[in-house]
């Protein structure tokens, strides 16, 4: 993995470049572009709607996408796997259908300090609509999730519990089959946003005993504008329809209509079709390279890019120092150097970092940081990517007079 796989990836093949921002946006192997591409060039027609061949196999190819997504997150059932714009989109929809149509004044949403916003401020405008009351579980002192201060929120007002799977700062893992236990005891509905964890570990949601499960594709080497909302089958039938319109209904009437059988009543319109062909594709490609490898290499680079970092004493890193328990994912700052700056010096060493408060503003509060710059990393990184990321450091620290 690392170098052995960079060939796959044609922006990554021909330029110098240490790519470190996979967290935000993750490159594509040439099979995911090329399975789209031919799909534009000859597959392509509307779906579920023509009776003629093309349309057909369209869907097909469409639906044979949606079965790789269920198989390759462990879902019971290949309707449970609904498709929609990406991770924020399908927290929108559990926020405002599952959330909001079930809360009332006096109930608890239990979120964690960790949050990025996309899992904050659906859950805030649930709250002030219903009146339900949101609480935040604190971290520990190895940026953690406080599983014992968790636990003591847990009450029985408690009726939702969504969590990261992976924090997009710390790399933090919080134990999701324990939080999940938790939380069914007081029978609240536990929601994680999967969006940095589905790319790097694997996932059985059976195995977890979750409810609900969002990730966006473009994370995990697919294509942006299509991510999943994967939730229990008895929970989907139960849940509104957050769009409404062409393709979700099974009858339209002046007055009233009535909703197609999941999945498809939550995927209203024209579906995002070549992006699904585009998240099957790196669904497979990242099946054979296999998930327990993409963790295990994950957690290597991880622990290389930790040591290396300690090499220099102005870096300050915020994240988990056990490995075990954390993801491809290095937040820092360096002495008085803002994240910004530190950005810009590394991009003139061919290195891509992301810098900023990454969409977790209430975490970077928590931190007492304005900002961090943040290395991550995917099945294409590699120790020499580290090594441009050290170098590019220690040339900012002399810039800066702060070696």
């Amino acid at each position: 993995m690392g170098p052995d796989i960079r060939s796959d990836f044609p922006l990554l093949a021909d330029q110098g470049l240490a790519f470190l921002d996979s967290a935000a946006s993750s490159q594509k192997p040439e099979s995911v572009i090329m399975a789209m591409d031919v799909m534009l060039r000859t597959g392509y027609a509307n779906v579920h709607r023509g009776a003629y061949r093309l349309s057909a196999e369209a869907t097909d190819a469409y639906e044979a996408a949606r079965t790789a997504v269920a198989r390759f997150i462990g879902a019971a059932d290949r309707r449970e796997v609904v498709f929609t714009r990406g991770t924020t989109t399908s927290l929108n929809m559990l926020a405002m259908r599952w959330g909001a149509d079930r809360l009332v004044s006096g109930d608890r949403i239990l979120l964690t300090m960790m949050e990025h916003h996309a899992n904050i401020v659906p859950w805030q405008q649930v709250a002030a609509r219903t009146g339900a009351e949101l609480v935040y579980a604190p971290l520990d002192d190895d940026y953690q999730l406080d599983l014992a201060a968790l636990e003591s929120l847990i009450d029985d007002r408690t009726r939702i519990v969504s969590v990261t799977g992976m924090s997009n700062v710390l790399g933090s893992m919080p134990p999701l089959a324990e939080i999940s236990r938790m939380a069914q005891s007081v029978g609240a509905t536990t929601i994680v946003d999967g969006a940095q964890l589905v790319p790097h570990a694997p996932v059985d949601v059976q195995e977890l005993g979750i409810d609900f499960l969002a990730f966006s594709a473009h994370k995990m080497l697919g294509p942006t504008g299509i991510g999943v909302l994967w939730g229990r089958l008895e929970l989907l039938e139960e849940m509104e329809p957050f769009e409404t319109g062409g393709e979700m209904i099974d009858h339209v009437g002046l007055y009233e209509s009535t909703w197609a059988p999941i999945p498809h009543k939550f995927e209203a319109g024209t579906p995002p079709i070549v992006e699904a062909i585009g998240l099957g594709a790196a669904v497979d490609y990242l099946e054979k390279l296999g998930m327990h490898e993409v963790r295990r290499h994950d957690r290597e680079l991880t622990a290389y890019a930790l040591a290396r970092l300690g090499e220099i004493p102005q870096v300050t890193v915020y994240g988990p120092k056990n490995v075990e328990r954390r993801g491809g994912t290095v937040s820092f700052t360096m002495g008085d150097i803002h994240p910004h700056d530190l950005s810009t010096i590394l991009d003139e060493h061919g290195v891509a970092v992301r810098a900023g408060h990454h969409c977790a503003r209430p975490l970077m509060e928590h931190l007492g940081v304005p900002a961090t710059a943040r290395a991550s990393f995917s099945v294409y990184s590699s120790r020499a990517d580290v090594d441009r990321l050290i170098d590019g450091l220690v040339h900012a620290a002399d810039l800066f007079g702060i070696g």
